[in-house]
Order: structure tokens, then C-alpha cells, then sequence
């Protein structure tokens, strides 16, 4: 089959590699029908290098066909349509039975100390092969899916796989008032759509903020006030302070992370990490890394006090330096971690309609052959041609 494969920094390709096959009786092959790229493959191409091997297959937004079935998945057959969700999660451990998916204790990577094993995401979450191919060997099937129902297009329902229950959880989790100020930082994939949920489920003002024009021109054309951080870089706190009584909005959503504009040592941390040797670049990201922070300064800088903030965007640094007195002082709640897919799928189903609230149906703004990923992977690391997101179809 054809799958996109990681071969070092900014250098994927789509190479020829063998069909998965059934391993496990948990198992699951699904014909990848669509598949997307996501910002957290970015920080594959770009920043974590050291987790990564060459050939390793990216991507974990995909949705298919099941093809074939492990003799003790009893809930699945040929010919279901599913989306695949990012984590791997048993479904009936102590973490899944409190809906914490992302903790499941059956495919928790320990030898890394993390949490659930994620689809096509480097060694720190089990190097489990990815969607971003003709063909996806799904474990504990009887539970990682999605079933979705034949007849309307991919687009209704493959963002069920990451970025609607990532930006769904954002805004649980900032929980800003419905008579409240929600702020953004970050228009992204998971920023815009935050921007869409967060207007949908009452929230009365969302503040939008980025620097890319095309992605402060669509939030704002769903109704979302934006700032162009390139016109405010420096006094972005201030400026957010005047919209909103001079105290700060409610909650904000950081969905920048770790690769955050204007942090310069950070991204020289970044640099000379990608320098050294791998078993020495990956000790040194393991226990010694420092993520560029500014997102998250200038959220806990603007939300008022007694506010909170959710971080969404990936992090990865294990020396970050926290303004713990500022947090303290200002009595801030902080909320974060990846999303718990099949927590929010019964939530998020009923807006997936024909009436298509969200606009899932022409969110991507590019779809491109599989053929066509490590042009598509430049295009939306550089953000040109106003790429936000990118399908890709095998």
C-alpha cells in the first residue's frame, strides 16, 4: 500500500510498505477513505525528530471502510463505515471507565510514561502506525471507532477523529459563561473550530486571535471578533483588557502550544535540539525540554482574574518556566490535555445534520491526492496558499 512516512526534519514521503494484517484478536483493518493533516503532525515535522524513525507512518484523523475484523471484535464488520479515533482506548479499564480515554491503562506507553497510545505520533505514544495510508490496522477495535452512518460525504463526520472533540473539550473546559468573553489564541484548525462551538453553544462574545490574514477572515465571517497579532504583538494584554472591562475575558483557549510565535530562545532550544545526536536529542527533549511559550504567557496575562484557561495546543517541554506567583495572584484555573474522543462523540453527532451548524462539510480548505502529502505537509507548515486544513484522500 501507499503511506506518507516521516524521514526526517521537514522531509516526509510517500513510499510503498506492506498491507497491515491482523495481529491481535482486538484488531481491525480499515480502508482509509479519507484522511487529514493535523497541526499536532507538525510538531513530527518540525520539533520532536528524536522520538521519530524513518519510515515511520504518519497521521491519526482518518475514517474508512472496515475490511476485515479480529475474531473478538463483536461489534464491527466488513463494510462498516467508521471514523478512527486518535487514541487507542480499550474501553473498559479504571482511566476509560471514567471517560479519560487519553489515560487507558491497557495501552498506556510506560515505557515513556505517558498516556494512550496515539495513531502515527512517535515513540512517546508507542510508534503505532498511522492513518495517513490505503490501509489502517486499528487495535482494540471493539472499542477505538466510530461507526457513521452511509451516504453523506467524508467531511460530515472525519473531523470526529481529532479536531471536533479536541476543540469540543476547550470549551467545556474553559467553561467561559454564556453571558461571558471566550478569547482564542490561535486560529488553527482547532482554534477556528473552538471559535465555532464556543458561538454555538451560547457563548455571548468570542475574541479570535492570530496573525495569518486568511484565518483571522474566517473566523470573523462566522461571527467571531478577531485581533491580527501582527498589529499588536506588544500590547496584545492591553488591547484585549480594553474589549472587555479592563478586567480580562472569562476563559481563554490557548491552541498554539509549543511552537508559539515570538519566543525566540524556545525556538533556538528547538534548533539546536534537531543538532545533536538522537538518543541524545530525545534524553535531552525527555528531561530537559523547553517548549516557546509565548501563547501561554499571553493567556495567562490577559484572562481575568479568577478566570480560566484551557490549553489545547501541544506541549512538550519538561523544564518550562511558569509565572507561578502571577498564577497564583490571580486565582487562575488552569484545564488541559488531549481530548477524550468518545467522550464528547454524543454531543458533538446531533450538530453533524444536514443543517451542518459547524460547517464541517466545507471546512478543509484543500483536499489533495495521498500522492501529493509532502507538498501538502510544506504548504501548511509555511501557511501558504491560506491553508488551514488539509484533506488527503488515498
Amino acid at each position: 500500500m501507499q503511506a506518507v512516512t516521516w524521514q526526517g526534519k521537514r522531509n516526509v514521503q510517500v513510499e510503498t510498505v506492506p498491507d497491515p494484517t491482523i495481529e491481535q484478536p482486538t484488531d481491525a483493518i480499515v480502508r482509509i477513505t479519507s484522511t487529514n493533516i493535523c497541526g499536532s503532525d507538525l510538531h513530527l515535522y518540525e520539533t520532536l525528530g528524536p522520538f521519530m524513525d524513518k519510515g515511520d507512518i504518519l497521521g491519526h484523523e482518518p475514517m474508512g471502510i472496515v475490511e476485515e475484523v479480529g475474531s473478538e471484535v463483536s461489534n464491527l464488520r466488513a463494510g462498516d463505515r467508521v471514523v478512527v479515533p486518535f487514541q487507542i482506548s480499550c474501553g473498559h479499564c479504571f482511566m476509560c471507565s471514567e471517560h479519560l480515554y487519553t489515560q487507558c491503562e491497557t495501552t498506556q506507553v510506560r515505557d515513556h510514561g505517558t498516556g494512550a497510545a496515539l495513531f502515527g505520533f512517535s515513540t512517546l505514544y508507542g510508534q503505532v502506525p498511522g492513518g495517513q495510508a490505503e490501509y489502517l490496522r486499528v487495535p482494540q477495535a471493539q472499542f477505538t471507532h466510530i461507526k457513521v452512518p452511509d451516504g453523506p460525504p467524508d467531511e460530515r463526520f472525519v473531523y470526529l477523529s481529532d479536531v471536533l472533540p479536541t476543540a469540543w473539550q476547550a470549551v467545556a473546559y474553559a467553561d467561559a459563561p454564556k453571558d461571558g468573553t471566550l478569547a482564542v489564541l490561535g486560529l488553527g484548525p482547532i482554534g477556528d473550530m473552538a471559535c465555532r462551538i464556543a458561538l454555538q453553544r451560547g457563548v455571548e462574545r468570542v475574541i479570535g486571535i492570530d496573525l495569518v490574514p486568511e484565518r483571522l477572515e474566517r473566523a470573523q465571517a462566522r461571527g467571531v471578533e478577531v485581533i491580527d497579532l501582527r498589529e499588536h504583538e506588544k500590547d496584545l494584554g492591553a488591547v484585549v483588557r480594553e474589549m472587555t472591562s479592563g478586567r480580562g475575558p472569562d476563559a481563554v483557549i490557548d491552541a498554539v502550544g509549543m511552537e508559539a510565535h515570538g519566543s525566540p530562545l524556545g525556538k533556538l532550544a528547538h534548533q539546536l535540539t534537531s543538532l545533536l545526536p538522537k538518543k541524545v536529542a530525545e534524553q535531552v527533549m525527555e528531561k530537559a525540554g523547553v517548549d516557546r511559550m509565548a501563547a501561554l504567557y499571553s493567556a495567562i496575562d490577559m484572562v481575568r482574574r479568577g478566570g480560566t484557561i484551557s490549553i489545547i495546543g501541544v506541549y512538550g517541554g519538561m523544564a518550562d518556566p511558569l509565572p507561578m506567583m502571577t498564577l497564583f495572584d490571580k486565582q487562575i484555573q488552569l484545564r488541559m490535555g488531549q481530548a477524550n474522543v468518545k467522550r464528547w462523540v454524543d454531543d458533538i453527532f446531533p450538530l453533524l445534520t444536514d443543517d451542518d451548524v459547524l460547517g464541517v462539510e466545507s471546512f478543509a480548505t484543500h483536499r489533495v491526492p495521498l500522492t501529493e502529502a509532502p507538498e501538502a505537509y510544506e504548504m501548511f507548515q509555511k501557511k501558504q496558499d491560506g491553508a488551514v486544513k488539509i484533506v488527503l484522500k488515498p
